[in-house]
């Protein structure tokens, strides 16, 4: 009986997070045009546990997507503008000195940096030098910072969203191949009719503003009901079978990805596939786990986990189409909602 309550209590809590999910889509949707696939994937993150990579050309408003989202949620933000010359203590804070004006003492006090916030912008990750940038994967690892020898715990919940430039890349530092994020989100361009909208939109005298909907202790709430979603055995095992599937050396990888794949996903990626799923079912109302999430979650789990060789850029082979290939192979369905 107490076990039929707890279900009961866990689908109810389900319920509320898509509920609340949806009223924040519509209010990201009044100054947002178009990527609906873009910022439900920064949702399921989000609730998740995650961090995303959001990666496309200049001028398709991925700095105005994250601060809306800060907005609808509530949630303090912060953008990090990465540059060459930024040293970890500019992302983490620093301690100074300071006296005591009736005595004299002197005591070191901590000046927090930009990373003290909900939801932290890392605009152009890859500007940075390795050394600053492993002070912010740390952080979204740790969810704390430690200077002078002193831990300061991050905020919760804590989200961060770093971009990347694809097309300029001198003068950059890639990022570890044994980063931190969750998903690699590709930012495209508009259709025809959204880029008509977001003209429209941006050359009137109107203002369009997202209003709040949540707060960061009603995110930390329905975010613990994700975990508890259930799913499947055989769906953890389909979710194995397509990441161990993209490692060459495996007796299971196809022809394809012998020829093409220099490193396959680590099991951090079996981990988000099946976690992200939970998060996409309890975002769609359900409170059950489908092929559908597991496959419309691949790419970007693993667009960013996958090493390709000499041969994938000789033959014009990217990610995506090992990725496409794969979940044919192993017959996963993309979609679970339509």
């Amino acid at each position: 009986m107490a076990e039929l309550e707890r279900q009961h209590d866990d689908v109810a809590a389900v319920r509320r997070l898509s509920d609340h999910v949806a009223r924040v889509k519509e209010q990201l949707a009044r100054v947002i045009v178009g990527q609906q696939a873009v910022t439900e994937q920064m949702l399921i993150a989000l609730f998740a546990g995650g961090h995303c990579l959001l990666v496309g050309v200049p001028g398709l408003a991925k700095t105005l997507i994250v601060r809306t989202l800060a907005d609808a949620l509530s949630l303090s933000f912060s953008r990090i503008q990465f540059t060459p010359d930024l040293m970890p203590a500019d992302i983490t804070g620093t301690e100074v000195i300071h006296e005591k004006d009736t005595s004299g003492e002197q005591y070191f006090r901590f000046i927090r940096g930009p990373v003290f916030a909900h939801v932290v912008l890392a605009d152009e990750i890859n500007r940075t030098p390795p050394k600053t940038q492993a002070a912010l994967l740390e952080a979204m690892q740790e969810h704390q910072v430690t200077v002078g020898g002193e831990q300061h715990p991050l905020m919760r919940p804590f989200f961060v969203l770093a971009t990347q430039n694809p097309i300029e890349q001198e003068g950059t530092y890639p990022l570890p191949e044994a980063h931190r994020f969750m998903f690699q989100l590709q930012v495209d361009y508009p259709d025809e009719e959204e880029e008509f909208q977001i003209v429209r939109r941006t050359t009137s005298d109107s203002t369009h503003r997202a209003e709040p909907t949540l707060g960061s202790h009603e995110i930390l709430e329905l975010a613990s009901t994700v975990r508890k979603v259930p799913v499947a055995d055989h769906l953890i095992r389909d979710a194995l079978r397509l990441v161990r599937m993209t490692r060459p050396g495996h007796h299971e990888a196809p022809d394809f990805v012998r020829e093409y794949v220099q490193w396959g996903a680590g099991p951090r990626a079996s981990q988000y596939l099946v976690l992200g799923a939970k998060a996409r079912a309890a975002l769609h109302g359900r409170y059950c786990v489908t092929g559908g999430d597991i496959g419309s979650l691949a790419a970007p789990v693993l667009r960013h986990r996958l090493i390709m060789n000499y041969q994938a850029e000789a033959d014009a082979m990217d990610p995506e189409a090992v990725i496409e290939q794969l979940l044919d192979k192993a017959r996963v369905p993309r979609e679970s909602d339509q």
